[in-house]
């Protein structure tokens, strides 16, 4: 008969709530440690993802408390954005009843998951109290240039009717809908990340415990190149064209130049010229190209001559000017230089479009043609300078140097650090998000609502269908207004915030959730941060985690809070498998949580959640995993009524190796290895029987993976409190000294026997036990011995 998990776990649940278990209170007399998940969208149902990431999270946390840290973990909901809206849309209702209904459901899955979360710090993102705060921050922001409005050319999904962020651009399509990303010029509020480059690069170097994947990612996304801005000049009338190279020691071998299609100086330079309407056709067709289709590696490039032409500067050389899809306006100047002999993508450009190649660098050592016909690929490696002026005959490296000053010198370019980082486009026109709390006037202009105004509220009654830009404008009431300056007629600012930006300070407001005065109460995270451990998924590696470092270091300048870094510790957890294909409904292959928490129970899942991969990992779905781990909890279950007086001195040795090796697995987030040495620990209790003490501290290693049913025997054996108030064991080292071990046996190098023998026998006496083992008799028998070889504590090789 299987043990009564629904009944156990529903007591317990409700008896941790009861208690307020694991609420969290500062306290000056306990080290503190904060946990987080990264919180979900309320989208419908938790999923197997979610299951994952915070069963992870909860096994720490329940670790930690019992280690007498004074541990916060939290949880709340990311809950504006498009989902949502979409949602409303299909099944006919508002937002905002849609997402309460979602949420609720959530809170009571996670809660029938068992997680220690003190729900009583909850936060949600779309409730009055939360999303002020935002526009408390973006009025700050403003206030020091960091938010402003320009009119630029953005990606627009045309499915949602909303703009993107760069991020927000997954293989050409929205990141929400997949639609295909065009290109639209739009008024839009941008937040200056870009201030923040430099320090956002620099302090990656404080990430001592982060995932060097996402270190990287961040880094590469920044995007710090030093170069050479050259200043290429029209034929026609010498204006300047900016170039920005990394590759100065080519300029040589240059071409050709390409603009993007948005470079400002295109309609200019073809206007009037036969090819004008030619070009606009290429623009149009281009602005409806997303930026990361445009710069694929396996997408062929296209483009077109402009009729104009500019001047290389270091030769005076006429290059023509074309313009390229795969050169994009907000990556360098907007313009490249194309150097085919040395650039692959400008190789296959110039063969594909007829265009002129120059050999610049020689491969010292091998035989590489200085004659572009003959090429047949482009050479990007280090060599020699040939066709280079005076610079021919050196090292490309020396030459970058030297080519670099000369051109500085002569007025013709000028050494300096791009980054690729641009600023964060933070406008939607949709309805389901923050009002960016700005008036526009006539008279005045731009006009910041004032702080004892807000919060701007979202409209209840605005009409929307998720098509024709943003509702708000529609609600009279809401756009309307006066004035804050001159009390004359204004007009609301309509589009919302990107929920990016929710997420990006609200481990901040998990300290306070109640703070009315600011954002957060400074003393409360002063206590709680930095999270000592953050847990989420690897997709976030550059959006989210990349901005919550932006304004970490924004609130650290207003001088609220006193560190740079919001996350101390990193895990990205792998996503979850079924047939080899991560879990979706579109493939049909999602398994329901609640189905079997219903037929097996929240400990069975958490621990084979947890069983089947290392966090780091892809986890492939099995239901044979999951009856297995349902048939160990059963084993463990039964163990209770089998208690000895007191157990064997091996089963304490035994017991005194679970607690050191489950204690350092867990801090390491080993859990598959941690949970297979309990389950030797069980395996070794079966066989010599435990006491009450050996069986407490196997509860004890098992509560923080399956806390339910460790609740319950810890109980069954007698104790009152929670085993969540128990103490975390600590191991003897003394009990860890084997006092016997056992050796393999070889013959001429193969495997014949094994023998257990005591860890100080002499080498004599280890021979003599060897050559009486009747296991080896047929090896041995009629062959003399030539060597005994002894790897003391491992093996014997007996060489016949």
């Amino acid at each position: 008969m299987s043990y009564p998990f629904k009944e156990i776990e529903e007591k317990w649940q409700k008896k941790w709530q009861e208690d307020k278990l694991f609420a969290a209170v500062a306290q000056k007399d306990k080290p503190k440690y904060y946990l987080l998940e990264m919180f979900p969208y309320p989208s419908g149902k938790i999923h197997m993802g979610h299951v994952r990431n915070y069963t992870i999270g909860d096994v720490v946390a329940r670790f930690k408390k019992m280690q007498n840290f004074n541990v916060l973990h939290p949880m709340g909901f990311d809950a504006f954005g498009q989902p949502a809206e979409n949602a409303a849309i299909k099944n006919k209702t508002q937002p905002d009843i849609w997402t309460h209904k979602c949420i609720d459901w959530m809170r009571q899955e996670l809660k029938r998951m068992g997680f220690s979360y003190d729900w009583a710090r909850e936060v949600s993102t779309s409730e009055d109290n939360y999303y002020k705060w935002n526009q408390w921050i973006f009025l700050k922001m403003y206030e020091r240039g960091l938010a402003y409005r320009k009119k630029s050319a953005v990606n627009w999904c045309p499915s949602c009717e909303t703009t993107l962020a760069n991020e927000e651009v997954v293989a050409g399509g929205c990141w929400r809908c997949s639609a295909g990303v065009e290109q639209k010029d739009l008024e839009q509020w941008f937040l200056k990340i870009t201030e923040y480059k430099e320090r956002l690069l620099e302090d990656l170097a404080q990430l001592k415990e982060w995932p060097e994947r996402v270190l990287s990612m961040q880094a590469n996304w920044l995007g710090r190149s030093q170069g050479v801005e050259i200043y290429f000049r029209l034929k026609d009338n010498h204006k300047v064209i900016p170039v920005f190279t990394t590759r100065v020691d080519t300029i040589f071998g240059a071409t050709y130049i390409v603009l993007a299609p948005e470079h400002p100086l295109v309609k200019e330079i073809i206007q009037g010229k036969t090819r004008e309407k030619e070009v606009l056709r290429f623009i149009q067709k281009v602005s409806k190209e997303s930026k990361e289709v445009r710069t694929a590696s396996d997408v062929k490039k296209e483009g077109v001559f402009t009729g104009a032409w500019a001047i290389n500067p270091v030769n005076n050389e006429e290059v023509p000017i074309w313009v390229a899809d795969y050169v994009l306006m907000e990556y360098g100047t907007g313009a490249i230089m194309a150097v085919p002999a040395h650039d692959q993508r400008d190789f296959l450009f110039a063969r594909e479009h007829g265009l002129p190649m120059r050999v610049v660098i020689k491969s010292p050592g091998h035989q590489v043609t200085t004659s572009p016909e003959e090429l047949t690929e482009a050479y990007e490696g280090d060599g020699i300078q040939v066709n280079s002026g005076q610079f021919d005959g050196l090292p490309n490296q020396e030459a970058k140097i030297k080519i670099a000053a000369w051109m500085e010198q002569q007025g013709i370019g000028k050494i300096q650090t791009h980054w690729r980082l641009r600023d964060w486009l933070i406008s939607r026109q949709r309805y389901w998000g923050t009002p960016i709390p700005i008036i526009y006037c006539p008279k005045c202009g731009i006009v910041p609502v004032p702080y004892a105004d807000l919060p701007v509220e979202l409209p209840k009654d605005a009409p929307f269908t998720g098509k024709g830009g943003s509702p708000l404008g529609k609600v009279k009431e809401f756009a309307e207004v006066k004035c804050p300056k001159c009390k004359g007629p204004g007009r609301r600012e309509t589009d919302t915030m990107a929920t990016f930006f929710d997420s990006s300070w609200y481990f901040l407001r998990f300290s306070s959730p109640q703070a009315n005065a600011e954002p957060f109460e400074r003393k409360e995270v002063k206590y709680w941060m930095p999270v000592d451990q953050y847990i989420g998924g690897i997709e976030h590696a550059i959006l989210h985690l990349l901005y919550s470092r932006f304004f970490t270091k924004f609130f650290k300048d207003l001088t609220m809070i006193d560190f740079s870094e919001p996350f101390s510790r990193l895990l990205t957890q792998g996503m979850v498998l079924k047939d080899g294909q991560v879990m979706s409904k579109s493939r049909g292959n999602i398994v329901d949580p609640d189905a079997i928490i219903k037929k097996y129970g929240a400990d069975t899942l958490r621990l084979f959640i947890l069983f089947a991969a290392p966090p780091e990992t892809e986890l492939e779905w099995e239901e044979r995993g999951i009856a297995g781990a349902f048939k160990f909890l059963n084993r463990l279950w039964r163990i209770q009524k089998n208690l000895k007086t007191k157990a064997d001195p091996s089963l304490v040795k035994v017991m005194h190796k679970s607690i050191k090796k489950v204690t350092e697995d867990i801090e390491s987030f080993k859990f598959n290895t941690a949970i297979a040495s309990i389950m030797e620990f069980v395996n070794a209790v079966y066989q010599q029987g435990a006491d009450k003490e050996v069986f407490s501290n196997l509860i004890i290693l098992l509560s923080p993976i399956a806390p339910h049913i460790s609740e319950e025997l810890w109980q069954i054996i007698g104790n009152k409190e929670s085993v969540s108030l128990a103490h975390w064991p600590k191991y003897d080292p003394q009990m860890l000294i084997e006092e016997t071990v056992t050796l393999v046996i070889q013959v001429n190098g193969r495997l014949r026997s094994k023998i257990d023998v005591p860890i100080d026998i002499s080498e004599d006496k280890l021979k003599e036990l060897v050559l009486l083992d009747a296991k080896l008799k047929p090896w041995l028998e009629n062959k003399p011995l030539k060597n005994f070889i002894l790897i003391p504590n491992k093996l014997i090789n007996l060489v016949v």
